[in-house]
């Protein structure tokens, strides 16, 4: 499903599934989100994005864009302290569960990148440190092929669209995704032994089931070919877990080094997919560089 194209429109099965997950997003936002938040809701040609705005008026905003399967509460450890420097825009990806309503369908990276600069023309936001996790890399990456200048630095966490998932991609989801279903007890061994750090988050995994209820409907991330990626012209940090079950990292690396000049390639010794979790200080640290705190 991770990487399912399809040209459905992302929606709940029915209105009981819906319910249920509405309330228990609600309450995961109240138990996990620090401290204030704006819930704003931004209209597109792709439907109804909701946002959560936190932290100081600044220029250029950090942008957060979650993985698969994800939306902006992903990002509940990262906002206290992004929020201290700047204003922080947590996103919920039209087409995935969560609080945004998509009513088009999301046919590829362009379109996704057109979703997303409807995103920040509704919130008058003229530049931006965007940051993407997974597919949500993916999403920033066509974003800044085909609408550049509105993206001040990218901050890439083991991005997709480097290599098509394959078994051990696939064998690492599904892993992941039964280990969270274990007593809360047995998941940090468990985490261990799949490489899933993300799974430790009690509340998200809490989400996480209440979601299956949703039919996610985005395409899948196609390979970037060698002239995308050297029309990319942002500062780029391309922060790459060692043990990637998604990519080989070193050729990854070696890529990137070789096609954007405008890269910064760092490898996360021990890190895997699931990195914002993995090494969530690390990846902080490096985002807060990335705008100039």
């Amino acid at each position: 499903m991770w990487y399912t194209c399809t040209m459905r429109i992302g929606e709940f099965k029915n209105d009981k599934a819906e319910q249920r997950y509405r309330a228990t997003y609600a309450y995961v936002l109240d138990q996990v989100w620090p401290g204030p938040r704006t819930a704003v809701d931004v209209s597109t040609s792709f439907g109804t994005t909701r946002v959560q705005r936190v932290g100081p008026a600044s220029a250029e905003p950090v942008v957060l864009l979650p993985g698969a399967g994800g939306n902006s509460l992903m990002w509940h450890g990262y906002v206290e302290a992004l929020a201290a420097h700047r204003t922080v825009i947590a996103v919920d990806t039209i087409g995935e569960a969560g609080a945004s309503t998509q009513t088009a369908p999301v046919a590829d990276g362009r379109d996704g990148a057109a979703w997303l600069e409807e995103v920040l023309d509704g919130l008058e936001v003229s530049a931006a440190h965007v940051v993407g996790c997974s597919y949500g890399g993916w999403l920033a990456l066509n974003h800044q092929i085909h609408h550049p200048g509105r993206t001040a630095t990218l901050t890439l966490l083991d991005p997709a669209g480097f290599a098509d998932p394959g078994r051990r991609f696939y064998t690492w989801l599904i892993a992941g995704g039964l280990a969270g279903l274990a007593p809360r007890a047995l998941r940090p061994r468990l985490a261990r032994l799949v490489g899933n750090t993300a799974i430790l988050d009690t509340e998200l995994m809490r989400l996480g089931r209440a979601g299956t209820g949703f039919r996610r409907a985005l395409p899948a991330a196609r390979l970037l070919t060698d002239e995308e990626l050297g029309r990319l012209t942002a500062p780029a940090l391309f922060l790459l877990g060692e043990r990637s079950a998604l990519h080989d990292a070193r050729e990854v690396a070696a890529r990137v080094g070789a096609l954007v000049d405008t890269a910064e390639v760092e490898t996360v010794p021990g890190a895997g997919h699931a990195l914002p979790t993995d090494q969530p200080a690390l990846v902080a640290e490096r985002i807060l560089k990335m705008a100039g705190r």
